[in-house]
């Protein structure tokens, strides 16, 4: 089941180039783009917010928004582009969105949220899937999900993804609405016995490929994936466990160097189209976290690849640079 091992949509982090790398780590776990707003795809660069590479399938796109008809070409775009699938955001929390009029607030609306969702799926075939919090500020979770959920899915949303988490909308920044207000779980868990037909995917301090397994082998009510977010970006090598843990398939045994190497011809054809090399290095960071000399891969690319914009030995140093430390531990 494609949802099984979901990386969450992460603004700012999330793009292309991250996903191009992410997918070097794992073939199986279902991408997501940056949140989109989809006035941003009506009025702006389409080939600039939307393009993406082949390899990254299954990738969906996210919006965002609350124009109706806004969404629907947006989506339709997003389609046309070749994602499998077009998320609608009714998570984001923060005081931008907020002002934009979309994101978690929109779940005060659910008329509007109808309106939206209804177009959107008007305008496409591929699968519309939901991403949401279990509540808003002084809200009862355990009256509001449910009865959100019996309106998506009364209009056909099949898919929900569920940050187990309330958003509060005053008081609390994006960062902080990711780790204060508490989990449960056990909520989620009430959803899927109600509506076991749907297909729920679990989001919210999923930190490890341990508790991501657990969560998903405690009961029959188990959700049916699960999200993982920062904790992949962190510690991108973890993926490589992705899809022999959870799809049965083969481990991915590539090492690090290996994986960096994968990524020279990428990185030279970006360059070769005017992208510069931090805007890809900054996503591979992470991938000697844990590891002697991840200290100096780390500092080496954060500090050359903004001056050497366009300069591939970068990272092909920083590679040497990290091999030589690992020649010494063994």
């Amino acid at each position: 089941m494609l949802h099984k091992f979901c990386i969450a949509p992460m603004i700012d982090y999330t793009d292309r180039h991250c996903r191009y790398f992410f997918r070097k780590l794992t073939k199986n776990a279902f991408l997501y783009s940056e949140m989109v707003v989809s006035e941003t795809i009506v009025y702006g660069d389409k080939d600039f917010f939307l393009k993406f590479d082949g390899s990254e399938h299954p990738v969906a796109l996210q919006i965002a928004g609350s124009n109706p008809k806004n969404l629907s070409y947006a989506a339709k775009c997003g389609e046309d582009f070749g994602y499998d699938e077009i998320n609608f955001n009714l998570g984001c929390p923060s005081k931008k969105v907020q002002e934009g009029n979309f994101g978690a607030c929109l779940m005060n609306d659910m008329d509007l949220v109808e309106d939206c969702l209804g177009s959107m799926i008007k305008s496409v075939s591929v699968p519309v899937t939901v991403k949401c919090r279990i509540g808003l500020d002084d809200d009862d979770p355990y009256e509001v999900l449910p009865a959100m959920i019996e309106r998506l899915n009364s209009i056909g949303i099949k898919t929900i993804i569920i940050h187990a988490r309330k958003a509060i909308l005053n008081g609390l920044d994006p960062k902080k609405n990711r780790e204060i207000p508490p989990l449960d779980y056990d909520l989620v868990r009430l959803i899927k016995r109600k509506w076991p037909e749907l297909n729920l995917v679990l989001n919210g301090g999923i930190n490890s490929i341990e508790k991501a397994k657990k969560e998903l082998n405690s009961n029959q009510y188990d959700p049916d994936g699960i999200m993982m977010g920062r904790a992949a970006y962190i510690d991108p090598f973890i993926l490589t466990n992705i899809d022999n843990v959870f799809y049965k398939d083969k481990k991915i045994n590539h090492s690090r160097f290996d994986i960096v190497r994968e990524m020279i011809p990428y990185i030279e054809s970006e360059i070769a189209n005017g992208t510069y090399i931090n805007h890809i290095t900054r996503h591979m960071l992470g991938l000697f976290h844990g590891v002697k000399g991840a200290k100096v891969w780390r500092s080496y690319l954060s500090e050359n690849a903004p001056k050497r914009k366009s300069d591939i030995n970068v990272i092909k140093e920083a590679l040497i640079k990290i091999e030589e430390i690992q020649k010494e531990v063994a």
